[in-house]
């Protein structure tokens, strides 16, 4: 094994219980071609797992956490991916204009963001959407991906108590109620494409840009 890359790749467990659940839903979304943003990226264990699972796509990470960057572009190099994935972006989903070139603009056919409006001020969810608007073409996909509190389904109790585990971590963090999501979502253009119930309470919802 090569350990050149061992020391800045990052283990985040929910991603290795949750990433082909994630890439069943992603399989009916992605086309055959074409570049995927991911905003949040993380660990980097998201994006190379689906770089690996779609390998006619390009996956491009991103995150404003530099020892996550790092960790991304440790599990690039260790999975020998180098050569098809690009570096993570530094992107903060409030520092806009996002540094996306108009050359990698026009290959990005969808979004991505996992586990992320949750653990990040409300304030993010509304500039995710603002700016994605910018970078997705008609009828292009912004797919979330975590637990959500929804008026039709009751809040089980391990999310009610990872909402309180959250705000007391940062009172302006919490699950999000997707009534109030889809509002933000509409004000800027998207349409509900599909809301899918995933493993461990969380879903997956899939916006497109109408």
């Amino acid at each position: 094994m090569d350990n050149t890359y061992l020391d800045e790749r990052l283990n985040f467990p929910s991603t290795t219980r949750n990433r082909e659940a994630i890439a069943q839903v992603l399989s009916n979304y992605i086309s055959a071609n074409g570049l995927f943003l991911e905003i949040a990226s993380g660990s980097g264990e998201h994006g190379v797992f689906f770089q690996k699972t779609f390998p006619s796509i390009i996956w491009q990470t991103s995150d404003p956490e530099f020892i996550h960057r790092k960790s991304i572009i440790s599990w690039i190099n260790y999975l020998g991916l180098s050569s098809k994935m690009p570096e993570p972006l530094d992107i903060d989903v409030e520092k806009r204009p996002w540094p996306i070139t108009n050359s990698l603009s026009s290959l990005i056919k969808g979004i991505v963001c996992i586990n992320m409006i949750h653990i990040s001020p409300w304030s993010c969810t509304k500039a995710m959407f603002e700016e994605s608007k910018c970078y997705l073409e008609q009828n292009h996909f912004l797919m979330l991906y975590g637990p959500f509190l929804m008026k039709e389904k009751q809040t089980s109790e391990s999310n009610m108590n990872f909402d309180q585990s959250l705000k007391l971590q940062n009172p302006q963090w919490g699950l999000r109620h997707l009534d109030q999501v889809n509002k933000i979502a509409f004000k800027n253009g998207f349409k509900l494409d599909k809301v899918i119930e995933m493993p461990a309470n969380n879903v997956s919802v899939i916006y497109r840009l109408s």
